[in-house]
């Protein structure tokens, strides 16, 4: 990687010809998530625990971050970057209610693509469009680790991209997850990420919610991979 990006993660969106270079990307995922230490630590909610971060100079909104540790038997190392890394947007779509649609808009090389994502949820809340550039690296060496990183990207110049587009408000977030083998041989899912909604939902209710929020993905994975198990075990009977 170079050895000083300028390139930093916010919730300002990129135009499709303005991507920075993968390795800028990286490094700018992995200092958000070195730096998930050093923020206000949050409640512990089922296992999993939450942290916080206030907007800093060049923020477009705040952070939050969730860390949770799996033992073999809940989901190992590939597991999690089998589903997490791989069809990603697809795999959400099957363990997050609120995603009703992903569409894969372009596929820009086999580690970066850019997918939109439509999410529904209980009026009088609208529709939300959420259009990222998703980006993956793993580290094969011991112990290994696996980055994913979602930012979001502004196709609209694209007339033939921009359709691929359902119809609803834009909101915008940018993500990194770092999916890593610990010591005692459980694996390691951190993730950090700001956003806005977009339209008229006022940003303390939002923030408000948001530990909870993010909290929630990980039983519900967790539930949806377990029962694709006993869906296959079923089929071996």
């Amino acid at each position: 990687m170079s050895e000083q990006a300028n390139f930093a993660l916010t919730i300002t969106p990129l135009n499709l010809g303005s991507i920075p270079p993968e390795d800028e990307i990286l490094q700018a995922a992995q200092k958000i998530l070195d730096s998930v230490q050093s923020w206000h630590v949050g409640k512990t909610i089922r296992g999993v625990k939450t942290f916080s971060r206030p907007k800093q100079a060049g923020d477009s909104a705040s952070w939050h971050a969730r860390r949770s540790e799996h033992t073999a038997e809940e989901a190992t190392f590939d597991d999690l970057w089998s589903k997490l890394a791989v069809n990603k947007a697809e795999n959400e779509k099957e363990y997050i209610p609120e995603i009703k649609k992903v569409t894969l808009v372009k596929q820009i090389s086999p580690t970066q693509s850019v997918w939109t994502l439509y999410y529904t949820f209980t009026p009088p809340v609208s529709p939300r469009v959420f259009t990222v550039l998703q980006v993956v690296h793993l580290e094969e060496t011991s112990p290994r680790s696996g980055t994913i990183v979602s930012i979001p990207v502004d196709v609209t110049s694209d007339k033939e991209l921009a359709k691929l587009e359902e119809k609803g408000v834009r909101g915008r977030y940018t993500s990194a997850e770092r999916i890593r083998e610990l010591e005692d041989g459980k694996t390691e899912w951190l993730m950090a990420t700001s956003s806005t909604p977009g339209g008229s939902i006022p940003t303390f209710i939002v923030e408000r919610s948001m530990a909870s929020s993010i909290v929630q993905d990980v039983p519900h994975f967790l539930k949806w991979f377990h029962s694709l198990h006993k869906v296959t075990e079923g089929a071996s009977n």
